[in-house]
């Protein structure tokens, strides 16, 4: 991999888009973010029965994942190490949730895929730790990262103007306008580059201040 070790694209829907699943789109997005929530954080239902000392108890656990942290950050600390099967884990979690994201951003019509790419690129370079990262950065990158996290929340206000306004473009013609469609990936990409850097801890380059790949 060249450049950066976050890379993400997605490709131009150069044909016409779905009008009704756009127009409903906040609709037909609820059952695959229910799917993407099971396995993108824990969830538990609790059901007591009785009173006093006849009290029992019941956990119906119904989620459970999400993005590994604290395991990584630990093995990085301590071993030196990145559990292949984690970062595997961590990549195939982001992309999942990344088509989810591209569907809500109407960047593609197709419904989103939970194991097949579709028009989603999104690659990370494996790093190996004793080379590639220093154990005592993952303690702080987090709070390095606050001058992305204060560009991005401005940068998404735009992202979310740019989506409204080709909600109505496909409406009306069929086309994402190609400009807002860049504005929007490459506000993704960023994001994607800040979380490899920050949380997922694939990577010791600080993030480029750009949205071009």
């Amino acid at each position: 991999m060249t450049g950066y070790p976050v890379q993400l694209e997605i490709e131009y829907p150069d044909r016409p888009l779905n009008r009704l699943t756009t127009f409903f789109r906040a609709f037909t997005i609820i059952p695959i973010a229910i799917v993407l929530g099971t396995v993108s954080g824990g969830e538990a239902w609790t059901w007591t029965e009785g009173s006093g000392a006849r009290e029992t108890t019941t956990i119906f656990v119904v989620g459970a994942g999400g993005i590994l942290f604290a395991g990584p950050l630990l093995m990085i600390l301590f071993r030196e190490k990145y559990p292949r099967w984690w970062f595997d884990w961590n990549l195939e979690l982001t992309r999942f949730s990344s088509r989810v994201s591209l569907y809500a951003g109407l960047l593609d019509d197709r419904y989103p895929s939970t194991d097949e790419a579709q028009s989603l690129r999104l690659d990370i370079a494996y790093p190996d730790v004793p080379t590639d990262l220093n154990r005592w950065l993952p303690l702080v990158k987090w709070l390095l990262a606050i001058p992305h996290y204060i560009v991005l929340f401005f940068l998404w206000i735009g992202a979310v103007v740019c989506i409204v306004i080709a909600w109505f473009a496909i409406l009306f013609t069929g086309r994402y306008p190609r400009g807002l469609f860049d504005f929007v990936v490459g506000v993704g990409r960023w994001t994607a580059r800040v979380s490899g850097y920050a949380f997922l801890l694939v990577t010791d380059r600080y993030p480029p201040f750009s949205l071009e790949p």
